[in-house]
């Protein structure tokens, strides 16, 4: 095979290299010579223009044409074998999916928002200026008017009026102090120190009251019977049941209670079947009960050393915390006593401990108990909830670290020093215990932490400075 030419490769001849074969013929033939080719003719690719000058000449002139499209690729200008286009309707891709199938642009409801425009809480009340606070615009007022009547709106604009622009951007800020309000994470959950329920007035009340018998349910059935009009429909008798009351006294004590007590289902007597009295969980006249326990020598003592009377005795909350018993060696042997740690208070400042051994464990528990009572002491307690800063106490290997918490925390520590705090009056309190953890030094450290408190009162005065607590200035006193 001999090397091809010019005039050869415009000859547009279809020839074989080898198993490739040139499939096409160019169309820009200058003489008849061409030999015909062994494909099929496909359309031509330029309109030909023919005039008088051009056959003279014995050429063609030939222009683009207007239908022919640059953007289409080079294989589909030159392929003969071109794909046909579907006649039929266009059939989506996802057949089988559960939805239709969306061939519409949808525009998005909301336009869409840049990192750059969106700011924190902390960049507003850091970069908040008198300007940011303007006057409702017309597009504004003209949207506001659609949700509210215009007497409304006159309220809204009289209130915004009375505030000074300038208050606003100088008082605004989020508070960083441990007794900041949680009022800017979630409004949906109930702040105990914050969030105070309103009660209807005390005088909604009414203790007499009492649940309707049968026949007062008789009685209301046959008023509506009588008093139905002729052309009575079911929401008659919905109006009826819903405006009946069940029990017999003040409504307001029905419809809007003060508290959630409600009357007795049983009188004095009564019972499910009339015949057997329900049992008496407590007894009718506790103090009867009380006089007649007997006066100990140990509750004399206790009485002429404190100055307490039996009923104020009585009314303290007192708990055995450590209970175990000992052995004691001695020449006639191993003698076995109970060790009894317990703990005293008043609930409202005053908290004391005892320890006491005893062959028997009723006695040492008692006596625990009465010397817990003689060694009271008051706590100091800041708003009378929680301790003034955090303290730490250790007594041998027990090292602990009791922490003050914000209103409405709760007591957050071990056992024993939560029923030591809910005998102090203390409701707010954090604890981490280290080390070891023996009971009765837990109990003991505890206790020396609570009276390791330093009052900031005190501590100022002998600065000969002047403290100020600033809840109490911003509450007013009601903290």
């Amino acid at each position: 095979m001999g090397k091809k030419t010019g005039a050869d490769w415009s000859s547009g001849s279809a020839e074989n290299f080898g198993d490739f074969r040139f499939p096409f013929q160019f169309d820009f033939a200058t003489s008849s010579s061409t030999p015909p080719s062994p494909f099929p003719p496909r359309p031509p690719l330029f309109t030909t223009l023919s005039s008088p000058t051009a056959s003279a000449a014995g050429q063609r002139a030939f222009t683009p044409s207007t239908t022919m499209s640059l953007a289409r690729p080079a294989r589909c200008l030159f392929c003969s074998f071109t794909r046909a286009t579907p006649t039929g309707a266009r059939v989506p891709r996802r057949q089988f999916h559960a939805s239709p199938p969306s061939l519409s642009d949808r525009k998005p409801k909301f336009a869409n928002m840049k990192a750059s425009n969106l700011k924190t809480l902390d960049q507003i009340s850091r970069d908040l200026k008198t300007d940011d606070f303007k006057a409702y615009t017309e597009e504004e007022k003209a949207a506001l008017k659609e949700n509210y009547t215009p007497e409304q709106l006159a309220a809204i604009e009289a209130g915004e009026a009375a505030i000074d622009p300038k208050d606003m951007a100088e008082q605004f800020s989020i508070r960083r102090d441990p007794m900041k309000l949680h009022y800017l994470d979630d409004m949906s959950t109930i702040e105990p120190g914050v969030d105070k329920a309103v009660k209807a007035p005390g005088s909604n009340s009414d203790y007499n009251a009492k649940l309707k018998s049968d026949d007062d349910f008789v009685g209301d059935f046959a008023r509506f019977f009588a008093e139905m009009p002729e052309n009575a429909n079911a929401g008659d008798w919905v109006r009826f049941l819903e405006t009946t009351r069940v029990t017999v006294g003040k409504e307001e004590n029905e419809l809007s209670p003060h508290s959630s007590l409600v009357p007795d289902l049983f009188g004095p007597g009564d019972s499910m079947n009339g015949e057997i009295p329900l049992p008496q969980v407590f007894p009718k006249d506790r103090n009867q009960v009380r006089e007649s326990e007997e006066m100990t020598d140990a509750l004399k003592r206790l009485l002429l050393s404190t100055g307490f009377s039996v009923s104020y005795i009585k009314s303290l909350k007192t708990k055995a915390l450590v209970s175990h018993s000992v052995v004691n060696q001695t020449r006639l042997g191993k003698v076995r006593r109970v060790y009894c740690l317990s703990i005293a208070g008043n609930g409202n400042g005053l908290l004391g401990i005892g320890e006491a051994k005893s062959e028997e464990s009723a006695d040492a528990m008692l006596q625990s108990k009465y010397r817990a009572i003689r060694s009271m002491q008051p706590i100091p307690r800041y708003e009378n909830r929680t301790i003034y800063g955090d303290v730490k106490g250790k007594v041998g290997a027990v090292e602990l670290q009791l922490m003050t918490r914000p209103p409405g925390f709760g007591l957050r520590c071990q056992h024993l020093i939560f029923e030591m705090c809910r005998a102090a009056g203390i409701h707010d309190l954090a604890a981490r215990v280290s080390r070891s953890r023996n009971p009765m030094n837990t109990v003991k450290a505890a206790y020396e932490a609570l009276m390791a408190q330093r009052n900031p009162e005190d501590i100022a005065r002998a600065r000969g400075q002047k403290l100020v607590d600033v809840r109490k200035v911003y509450y007013s006193g009601r903290v």
